[in-house]
């Protein structure tokens, strides 16, 4: 029997393939960015399981959601408990800072890179598996706070080298806020209703300010004419949300000011945002996030403010390939040994340990193929030098040592062969970190 993978998952593979996005150097590359960049933000990094009691996020994303609501894996272990792979990463994070007080800082800087689970049809950027950069602070309510993260997201995304992205800004306001606007949201819509999609005619009975998060195109055209949020702010949040913005222009970071980001989970406030590639099409969004005040209250701590943000690998990896990008292959051997004979392979085998013991990336053939099907498979490898050695070699203690890249040949004695090779190494190393 054949057995292939359930629809919405996919491998991630180490060598080239028709879908580049699913290539293994994508992904370890921005993996390597996201830790250069946390690291450079302060950030520390959390590990959280993958499943967890199902309670946790009913209560944490908010039963209104489309998580919760149709799109989580819930299932029943060997005791009849209610668990389920984690939909996304806030409310595990929020869980374990409650749980484990402390082994956390007074003011934690965390994010994560992990694996989540949604019941959803897939499409481009969206699986049923997904991976996602995520990060959290809590225990700052300051609008600095607020341009911290939101610049440590737009420095990722530039580190990456993307292009054509757009911030998109806004605030909800607090609970008494968002309650006078809800009001003035029905009784814009009420006399709309029969206008709006099925799925915002639902969410007009249980949350009324998840229409405005609508891909409809119909709904979009409807809420030109809504009201705004942001005249229904009170001063504390009007404040911080111009002073959110003046630290953006300070640091000069564009943003476009939108008043219908409203954010799928239940649990924000204040400052939201979004970032934009433009190019994408309908699903341009990579990145979003924004603030949770008193979130740790959910899960019984007490209340903290909290800010923080998730962009999907996926999305990202796709777009850096719409984009052009092509990441550095580290991965491949600076130099493939190619030894004809057992005694041959012998020294190839000791030198090839001590190469890697001085941090040179060597491999060798082990099959004693034809040395057009090795220097073939060095090629494969992409490897930067070869050396083929057999009892001729051995018995005049030289080599030639091949530059895959160049074709040239240099015939180097075997007594220092260990030195050449790591000469060439530092010299490689020095050129790529230049």
């Amino acid at each position: 029997m054949k057995f292939q993978i359930p629809k919405g998952l996919f491998d991630i593979l180490p060598y080239g393939m028709n879908e580049k996005w699913k290539c293994i150097d994508y992904w370890q590359y921005v993996e390597s960015v996201i830790h250069e960049t946390a690291h450079i933000f302060g950030f520390k990094e959390i590990r959280t399981p993958i499943f967890e009691k199902a309670e946790l996020f009913d209560r944490g994303v908010g039963a209104t959601s489309d998580i919760i609501s149709k799109e989580m894996y819930i299932f029943k272990d060997k005791a009849d408990r209610s668990l389920a792979l984690r939909p996304e990463g806030t409310s595990s994070v929020m869980r374990s800072y409650v749980e484990n007080p402390q082994n956390f800082s007074k003011t934690p800087k965390l994010y994560y890179i992990a694996p989540m689970f949604r019941y959803e049809r897939p499409q481009a950027g969206r699986y049923r598996q997904h991976h996602q950069f995520g990060a959290e602070v809590i225990g700052i309510e300051t609008p600095e706070q607020d341009a911290e993260i939101i610049a440590m997201l737009w420095q990722f995304f530039e580190r990456l080298n993307l292009k054509n992205l757009e911030l998109n800004l806004n605030s909800i306001g607090d609970a008494g806020c968002r309650e006078k606007y809800k009001s003035a949201l029905i009784q814009f819509l009420s006399p709309n209703f029969a206008k709006l999609s099925k799925e915002s005619q639902i969410r007009f009975e249980k949350n009324p300010l998840r229409i405005l998060d609508s891909k409809d195109q119909n709904d979009k055209e409807l809420l030109k004419k809504a009201p705004s949020i942001l005249d229904f702010l009170s001063s504390s949040s009007s404040d911080h949300f111009k002073q959110v913005c003046s630290l953006l222009e300070q640091i000069k970071i564009p943003y476009v000011v939108n008043s219908n980001i409203v954010r799928g989970l239940d649990y924000y406030n204040r400052t939201v945002f979004e970032i934009l590639c433009t190019d994408l099409g309908a699903q341009s969004a990579i990145g979003a996030g924004g603030r949770y005040d008193g979130f740790t209250e959910v899960f019984g701590g007490k209340p903290q403010p909290g800010i923080g943000f998730g962009s999907g690998i996926e999305r990202i990896i796709h777009t850096m390939i719409s984009q052009g990008f092509q990441p550095p292959e580290n991965t491949s051997p600076f130099i493939y040994l190619i030894p004809l004979d057992q005694k041959s392979s012998d020294f190839c085998f000791l030198l090839m340990n001590t190469l890697r013991k001085l941090k040179v990336p060597v491999d060798m053939d082990l099959e004693f193929k034809k040395i057009a099907s090795s220097l073939q498979k060095a090629n494969q490898l992409k490897a930067k030098f070869s050396l083929v050695i057999g009892s001729n070699e051995i018995e005049s203690n030289t080599a030639k040592l091949k530059n895959m890249l160049s074709r040239t040949e240099e015939t180097v004695s075997l007594n220092q062969l260990e030195k050449i090779i790591k000469d060439h190494w530092k010299k490689n190393e020095i050129q790529r970190l230049s």
